[in-house]
C-alpha cells in the first residue's frame, strides 16, 4: 500500500500545511487503527461529501479525523448521511457519532 504524504492529506482536506498541523495529523495517524488502510477512502469521502456542504476535517478536541455534516437542506443531509453509511460499511470503518450533532469521529479500520 502506498503511504500518502502528510502534507498531501492536509492539502486535500483544505488546510495549508504547517508544523502544528503536521504534528496534529501525526497524532491522528497514531491514534487511528490501520490509518494507512483507510486514508485514501477517507479522502474520497471528503470529495464526495463536498457537494452536500459536508466534509472531513481534523478534530481539535480528539486525536481523530472527523466527518462534519453541514448540509443546508434535509435532502442534502440525507444524501450526506447515506454516503457516510456506505463508506462505513464498504470499507469497514469504525465511526463514533457525537451526541446531538451530525458529526462522526473516524476511529479506524474494523476488520
Amino acid at each position: 500500500m502506498t503511504t500518502i504524504n502528510t502534507d498531501a492529506v492536509l492539502t486535500k482536506l483544505g488546510y495549508v500545511p504547517s508544523d502544528a498541523l503536521r504534528k496534529q495529523l501525526e497524532c491522528i495517524q497514531e491514534n487511528t487503527k490501520d490509518y494507512e488502510k483507510i486514508i485514501k477512502h477517507i479522502l474520497d469521502l471528503h470529495d464526495a461529501l463536498q457537494v452536500d456542504k459536508s466534509y472531513v476535517a481534523l478534530s481539535n478536541s480528539n486525536d481523530y479525523l472527523k466527518i462534519k455534516v453541514e448540509a443546508q437542506t434535509p435532502e442534502m443531509k440525507e444524501d450526506a448521511l447515506e454516503k457516510i453509511e456506505r463508506f462505513k460499511d464498504k470499507y469497514k470503518v469504525a465511526l463514533v457519532k457525537v451526541d446531538g450533532k451530525d458529526t462522526f469521529y473516524i476511529t479506524g479500520f474494523t476488520a
